[in-house]
């Protein structure tokens, strides 16, 4: 049996999850999210949260719901229950199983992982069914979050990025007359203080379901530990919730400065948010100490304050650090760089896998390196980064050339050179292997830093919103220009052809999902690796397809 089948009250039919129509379903959800946003815009709120309902209660929300669980990078990862949604049956009745009704959250499991600065970050992992529910009223609150959010607000929010952030802070600092002067601010412990008197009072959601996520309590050591504030890192809903806590410095600082364009010019505040960091400018440091009296009791109000340590003002000419970036103005010229400390830990990394495969074959050092090095790579490729992709380049070598020294000590210098660096062209020094394809002989090898092309970002407008039917074809288009810019070869010749859309659920395929190349007819039928036979398809439709296959060959029973 391929898929369970259950009664589905709200489609008055059998399905199973194999059979579930996605087409319908995303438009269905895509549709109560687009009425969403108009109540919100119309101040009915009360018709807001009727729709919200709706939709929580529909089946195409409860399947869509599952699907974004089970396509998550963190599938794999269990709570406290130890259940994961492997199979289709599972899958199933996961759908099904998300009513209000009898609901009860389980406590999440506490692990801890690293950060930069030597500290931990507590993650709180919610069960699979948990998560589901989540993602459920993730579903109904998002168009809200997003029709209400700050203007200039990036973090944790659809088709948004850092680097419409730094953007922001390129044409507000860039000119002779901008602000000289910033406040390089950050909250303590935002997920982990957040008030929840507050967030039951303010967020439009269920406050049951609300109030019993935010009260679960977390599992250490098998020790169960209550939760009195905070919303937890690990939930799929968290960074919704903390966004819309944080969504008002805008007003505050319009209340305090003044709302007239003129008032405004001479104080020159604005701002740049990204989830619980931000900057703001100011001409003078005298506007941003009542910036930061504003900031701080607006922040009071929701249990939370501004970290001490990490907040601080500095003029333009002294630069600053803001997501990976650094900010400065050299001779009256604003340059943005990768930030002194993101290259030092990003070179610890490659050098700490060099030194881990040591004894490693160089193909696998290799296809360790470049996902690290292509990443990095094109995340500061909207920046000044040219001179610092070289110098890193340059340590990487020195690394390599170390590496390939100790597996020969006994070997001559221009024999090590040759076993594990060549020549293509007018360039030397490639650390590459020859292998031998279909094609011929080929040259595995690791990526520069230096060979990504470095492009401008056009910045999101402030007011898009990703609910609204009237900004889709301006969405589309920045997803198009961004695909087009980040997939190469046969990936890229797929997209094309199918104009950038699964054909079997009709929704984009856009980099944070999951995808994979379908073969229409199987390679061990003879199917060749032609266009022609391929299909760009998201991970769960393309067991969809292969289910209805084996399905359909299976023997008839007489």
């Amino acid at each position: 049996m391929i898929g369970a089948k259950a009664t589905a009250a709200a489609f008055g039919e059998e399905v199973g999850w194999h059979a579930i129509d996605w087409t319908k379903a995303n438009r269905v959800v895509r549709r109560l999210q687009a009425r969403i946003v108009k109540a919100v815009q119309e101040g009915d709120w009360r018709r807001v949260k009727r729709l919200q309902r709706f939709l929580t209660n529909s089946f195409s929300g409860r399947a869509c719901a599952v699907r974004r669980v089970i396509e998550n990078k963190g599938k794999n990862t269990p709570g406290v229950d130890g259940e994961t949604w492997n199979h289709p049956e599972a899958k199933t009745r996961a759908v099904l199983s998300l009513r209000k009704r009898g609901y009860r959250p389980r406590p999440l499991r506490r692990i801890y992982i690293p950060k930069a600065n030597g500290k931990q970050r507590p993650l709180g992992i919610p069960t699979m069914k948990d998560r589901a529910m989540q993602a459920l009223h993730l579903l109904a609150l998002e168009p809200v979050a997003e029709t209400t959010a700050d203007l200039n607000s990036y973090g944790f929010r659809r088709n948004r990025r850092t680097q419409d952030a730094a953007e922001k802070l390129f044409h507000v600092l860039a000119k002779d007359y901008s602000p000289k002067w910033i406040l390089d601010a950050d909250i303590t412990g935002c997920f982990d203080n957040i008030s929840h008197e507050w967030l039951i009072a303010n967020i439009p959601m269920d406050k049951d379901i609300l109030r019993k996520w935010l009260k679960c309590g977390f599992i250490e050591k098998q020790r169960l530990f209550p939760t009195q504030a905070g919303t937890p890192q690990g939930g799929i809903i968290s960074p919704t919730l903390a966004n819309m806590a944080l969504n008002g410095m805008e007003k505050t600082l319009r209340d305090r400065f003044g709302n007239k364009e003129k008032r405004r010019r001479l104080s020159q505040i604005n701002i740049a948010r990204y989830a619980d960091d931000f900057v703001i400018t100011g001409r003078t440091e005298e506007h941003l100490e009542q910036a930061k009296e504003s900031i701080t009791e607006f922040l009071r109000e929701r249990g939370l304050s501004l970290s001490p340590e990490k907040t601080r003002i500095a003029h333009i000419d002294e630069g600053f650090d803001f997501l990976g970036w650094n900010f400065r103005k050299y001779d009256g010229k604003l340059l943005i760089k990768p930030a002194e400390k993101d290259v030092t830990n990003h070179v610890r990394k490659i050098q700490g896998i060099i030194k881990e495969m040591r004894t490693a074959k160089q193909e696998d050092l290799i296809r360790r390196l470049n996902p690290l090095i292509k990443g990095w790579a094109n995340y500061h490729s909207n920046q000044v980064s040219k001179a610092t992709y070289q110098k890193v380049d340059h340590l990487t070598w020195q690394k390599l050339w170390k590496w390939a020294k100790r597996r020969h000590p006994n070997k001559g210098l221009r024999w090590i050179k040759g076993r594990y660096f060549h020549r293509v062209g007018h360039r030397d020094w490639i650390f590459g292997v020859r292998t031998k394809t279909r094609e011929g002989e080929g040259l595995y090898r690791l990526a520069f830093h230096a060979d990504t092309p470095i492009r401008r970002h056009v910045q999101i407008k402030a007011e898009a919103n990703p609910f609204d039917p009237k900004w889709e074809i301006y969405f589309e288009e920045r997803e198009a220009r961004l695909m087009n810019r980040v997939l190469t070869g046969k990936l890229k010749s797929l997209w094309k052809q199918q104009e950038g859309t699964c054909p079997i659920c009709q929704q984009q395929c856009t980099l944070n999902q999951e995808w994979v190349i379908h073969h229409i007819t199987h390679r061990a039928k003879g199917g060749s690796d032609t266009l022609d036979n391929l299909q760009l398809l998201h991970g769960n439709c393309h067991r969809q397809v292969h289910a209805k296959h084996e399905l359909d060959e299976l023997p008839v029973l007489q």
